[in-house]
């Protein structure tokens, strides 16, 4: 159970709620984490902007890449919450159902290129804690990726790192499209909805 009661969008001012229609996009839904931090319009602003730019594509990361990027690193914080909407955003960008249902092995997958293995196996890395990035992990993500899409990455990366603690902490309550998605691609990795029903 959530902590603090998401607002509804009536609740929420207005100009922010103007802004905030831009998750809608991505997940058919504003996020009850972002309705949370409505509470303080400041922090969903701020946030809302990061995330806009953060998830801007200006080089070879592509929409759906990211929010595969985003999943790993939700993966390896344990965030049931972060998982679910990162499977949705991705399936929404098109994400084939054998990426969705092999991210989780991406190693071992066929349907990841090597470049794309070293950004997860990065993001991997880097969600641990201790950080776990490596020189080898480094020098495998600088062979695929430019200084740019190396930049874009790890910004997906960190937008990810503030979320899962965010939303695990506060006990987000999830919507139903990433409880959908959730259960389709995630089930055979344990996943559940957990506290965050």
């Amino acid at each position: 159970m959530a902590i603090v009661r998401p607002l509804e969008e009536a609740e929420i001012e207005p100009t922010l709620l103007e802004e905030v229609q831009f998750f809608k996009g991505p997940l058919g839904v504003i996020p009850n984490s972002v309705r949370t931090m409505a509470y303080r319009p400041e922090i969903a602003r701020a946030f809302t902007a990061l995330n806009v730019a953060v998830m801007k594509c200006q080089g070879a990361v592509t929409p759906e890449f990211k929010r595969l990027i985003g999943y790993v690193t939700s993966y390896v914080s344990g965030c049931r919450y972060c998982q679910a909407h990162t499977i949705l955003g991705s399936q929404r960008f098109g994400s084939s159902e054998d990426r969705l249902n092999s991210v989780w092995d991406f190693e071992e997958s066929p349907h990841f290129t090597e470049a794309e293995k070293a950004a997860l196996a990065f993001a991997h890395g880097a969600a641990e804690v201790p950080n776990g990035v490596t020189p080898e992990l480094e020098q495998r993500l600088k062979a695929h990726w430019s200084d740019g899409d190396i930049v874009e990455i790890m910004g997906v990366i960190a937008l990810f790192g503030y979320l899962n603690r965010w939303n695990d902490s506060m006990g987000s309550a999830l919507e139903d499209l990433p409880i959908s998605a959730g259960e389709k691609y995630l089930g055979d990795t344990g996943w559940t909805v957990g506290k965050h029903r």
